[in-house]
């Protein structure tokens, strides 16, 4: 069997970017992506899986039949997501990898000067003595989620290699786009066969999650009215200053570098244009739906405010991404106690909080495959300062294997 360690550094090197600027339609955003989906569908196959199969919107999908006697074992799915967030550069082709970790600072070697300090970042300290991997400094690590790729595959080639190991029937899928929301626009759920699933997606491990923030995307225009600025007393509205007096509107301290656990959250992500247009995006985000639709609220107030302000100006489009998975998971409370059972059986003390962001678990819980995401064991995502400990990575495997023995067992 192939290494995990080996496994990674081969997704990681490959550029699976998805793209901010898709709005919709066939998949996947980027055609990047279909590298190594491509590739994944190639793997399965040489390992005997003879299904799998990608599709025409980018999904890789493939099952393992159950072992002779366990057919009736509810069906479980592990699923990944096969993009890097559009944030840094994704095609980490050198990685830094350090075995015995000191507990010091490291040097990313391809950015003289830069570091990964543990004053800055000092959950490192728990890692010491560890295979941590980290980026050069010049792109992403692509932990999220190519962890979540490598630690299913893993576990699926032990289990073909070992079929004295009894299973129910076994789903994995592997989805383009998470990252910019779209992960499962066309995800074919009964044709996926699982009934329960769980997204390998989360951070540090022994995190679990079944409750995540409902979420809404939000894009502004501002026509301003460019004038001379010689002559432009009275006349001129420049769309940028607008903009500023638009987000100041909003409070300045429900801001992502100022909120943590249940707290939600306005976050502009986005700002460009010049005296004569403007252009402004926001993420909204909150845990609890009726103050996610004050969010949203407060956020149409401030648009008419400076409409009122300045005449019909800003056009505001704002749109729903997804919900908390949580009141679509409790139903099915047992997925979560076997993950915590099985995180117990595989030597991780488990961590059942909730996501400061969203999966592709949380659309599909809503579209009725019960989905809790489960820890893939990278820190600091979406910038060149993200890590992953070999450990963490070998720790998931063990379980996802885990849970399949526990799906075999107590359902039998």
């Amino acid at each position: 069997m192939e290494k995990i360690l080996d496994k990674f550094l081969r997704y990681i090197a490959i550029d699976t970017q998805s793209d901010e600027s898709f709005e919709g339609g066939k998949q996947p955003s980027a055609e990047r992506e279909l590298n190594l989906s491509r590739l994944l569908v190639k793997e399965l196959q040489a390992m005997g899986v003879a299904n799998a199969a990608l599709d025409e919107n980018g999904y890789v999908m493939a099952s393992i039949p159950a072992t002779p006697g366990y057919e009736k074992v509810p069906a479980v799915g592990f699923i990944a997501h096969v993009d890097t967030s559009p944030d840094a550069p994704g095609a980490c082709t050198k990685p830094q990898i350090i075995p015995d970790y000191d507990g010091k600072d490291i040097p990313l070697r391809g950015v003289p000067g830069l570091q990964l300090k543990v004053s800055e970042f000092p959950e490192l300290a728990d890692y010491k003595g560890q295979t941590l991997i980290t980026t050069d400094g010049t792109t992403l690590l692509g932990a999220d989620d190519k962890a979540g790729v490598a630690e299913i595959l893993c576990a699926m080639e032990y289990l073909l290699a070992h079929p004295e190991v009894p299973h129910g029937k076994l789903c994995i899928g592997f989805t383009p786009d998470e990252e910019i929301g779209c992960g499962v626009d066309h995800f074919d759920v009964k044709r996926f066969g699982a009934d329960h699933a769980y997204t390998m997606d989360g951070g540090a491990v022994g995190e679990l999650e079944y409750e995540n923030f409902n979420a809404a995307g939000v894009k502004i225009r501002i026509q301003g009215r460019n004038v001379h600025p010689g002559y432009a007393k009275g006349k001129m509205i420049n769309a940028l200053h607008v903009a500023h007096e638009l987000d100041a509107l909003l409070p300045a301290g429900e801001r992502p570098e100022h909120t943590e656990g249940y707290e939600g959250f306005f976050h502009l992500t986005g700002l460009k244009g010049t005296v004569e247009q403007a252009e402004m995006s926001y993420i909204i985000r909150d845990h609890d739906r009726a103050r996610f639709e004050q969010r949203k609220k407060q956020m149409a107030g401030a648009v008419a405010e400076i409409n009122r302000r300045y005449g019909e100006i800003v056009l505001l489009e704002m749109k729903d991404q997804y919900y908390n998975m949580r009141e679509a998971v409790e139903p099915h409370y047992h997925v979560v106690e076997k993950a915590i059972r099985a995180m117990e059986l595989s030597g991780v003390k488990p961590k059942v909080q909730p996501i400061r962001g969203g999966t592709d678990g949380a659309r599909l819980s809503f579209m009725g495959l019960p989905c809790p995401n489960i820890f893939a064991g990278g820190l600091n995502f979406h910038g060149k300062m993200e890590f992953v400990p070999l450990e963490s990575m070998e720790a998931a495997t063990r379980v996802i294997l885990a849970l399949v023995n526990l799906y075999a067992t107590e359902n039998q």
